[in-house]
Order: C-alpha cells, then sequence, then structure tokens
C-alpha cells in the first residue's frame, strides 16, 4: 500500500465522517430540536455549539479540507486518470460547499447565537432570536450536508477508480 492509497482511505474516512454528522444533524438533531420550546432551543444549540469545537471535530473537519487537495495533487500526471478529476470534483465541492457555507454562514450564525443571554432577555426577545436562528442555519445546514455527502460520494468512487485509468 503506498502513501498515496493511505492518504486517499483517510480522506475517505474523515468526508464520511463529516458528512455523517450533517446528514444526522439534518434527519435526528434539528427535528428533535423543532420540538422544544424557544429557551430549551437556544439554550441547546448555545451548549452544541460549544461541544462541536472539539479537537476531533476539527481533525475531521478541516483534516478533510487538507487530504483532499492533497490527494488530487498525488494523482496529478500528464494523462490525468479519472481518479484525478473525482477527487478535484471532491475537494471544490466540499471546501465551497462544506467548509465556505460553514465558516460564512453557520460560524457566523452560532458566533450571534453565542452571544445572545438567556438570562438577560424577554420570551419575545428569545423567539425573535431563534427565528432569526433556526430556519437560515438549518438551510445552510442543509446545503452543507448535500455537499459533503456528494464529496463522499466522489471520493469513494476515487477509491474503488484504478489509479491508472484514463478519464477518456
Amino acid at each position: 500500500m503506498t502513501l498515496s492509497t493511505i492518504l486517499l482511505v483517510i480522506a475517505a474516512i474523515t468526508t464520511g465522517l463529516m458528512a455523517g454528522l450533517f446528514s444526522a444533524w439534518s434527519y435526528a438533531v434539528s427535528p428533535g430540536l423543532a420540538r422544544v420550546q424557544d429557551v430549551e432551543f437556544i439554550a441547546s444549540m448555545q451548549a452544541m455549539n460549544r461541544a462541536i469545537l472539539n479537537p476531533v471535530f476539527l481533525l475531521c473537519f478541516l483534516g478533510t479540507a487538507l487530504l483532499l487537495p492533497l490527494d488530487v495533487y498525488l494523482q496529478y500526471r500528464s494523462s490525468l486518470p479519472a481518479r484525478f478529476w473525482l477527487l478535484l470534483a471532491a475537494a471544490v465541492i466540499y471546501i465551497v460547499g462544506v467548509i465556505g457555507i460553514t465558516m460564512g454562514g453557520n460560524v457566523p450564525l452560532n458566533e450571534a447565537l453565542d452571544t445572545f443571554r438567556l438570562d438577560a432577555a424577554s420570551p419575545e426577545e428569545i423567539a425573535r432570536q431563534r427565528a432569526a436562528f433556526e430556519g437560515p442555519w438549518n438551510r445552510l445546514n442543509a446545503l452543507r450536508t448535500w455537499a459533503s455527502v456528494l464529496a463522499f460520494a466522489l471520493t469513494v468512487l476515487a477509491c474503488v477508480m484504478p489509479a491508472q485509468q484514463d478519464a477518456a
């Protein structure tokens, strides 16, 4: 097994872990949170947004953004095999659709929610804060879910594609 193959397998694993996280959030966590009162929703999201910033998440989230382009580079040769193109598409989709959406959309929403003081807010302010956060955050999460699942599928295809097969 070559270093290139090992790095490709690790990229597939981390991409799959991210796709699993975002999709599970979409079909399990968000529907559950939709059923709780406004105070519970905000308190729960604040706690989860703080808890997710841990070494395992960051290793998978950022590691995938580094591994996919590295795998693209390692597949580059004069004939540009199909594996190269699959990994290039996966890298672009992951970086734009997962990293870009997260950093440009979800993180600013998370930061705004984190500074919201539940103990000093009226029920109306809490309801407005939830309304301003929940819909936009869930829409952005749906986009990055689809992006991460597509990046994972492309990476898996690259794993099963013969390394030397040409794209033509």
